[in-house]
């Protein structure tokens, strides 16, 4: 099996109302929590070095969501869109990172 690279492993930020304000809340003692669409076969320690990585922070928490796809029609024919994996990476306090400058 092919070893995954950095780049391999996340695929796209999650840019939802919800994932914007975790991102966004920076009061006392909150950490900044990232949201990204990454590859299904990726487990936690890989989702971390990959964001340390590109981003150059230090992730104190990763925690992973399974998504299975929804079944879909189109007049008489059914199929099923791609399931797929997100990850909330939660960032070391003081830490942050913006979306617009680093993706």
């Amino acid at each position: 099996m092919k070893k995954l690279t950095v780049w391999d492993i996340l695929k796209s930020p999650v840019v939802t109302e919800k994932a914007v304000i975790a991102k966004d809340e920076l009061d006392e003692g909150a950490r900044q929590v990232l949201t990204f669409r990454v590859n299904t076969n990726s487990n936690k320690d890989e989702i971390k070095k990959a964001v340390e990585e590109i981003f150059n922070v230090k992730v104190t928490a990763v925690r992973t969501v399974n998504y299975q796809g929804k079944m879909k029609r189109r007049g008489k024919f059914e199929g099923r869109r791609p399931s797929w994996k997100k990850a909330f990476v939660t960032l070391e306090k003081g830490a942050q990172v913006e979306y617009g400058e680093a993706i």
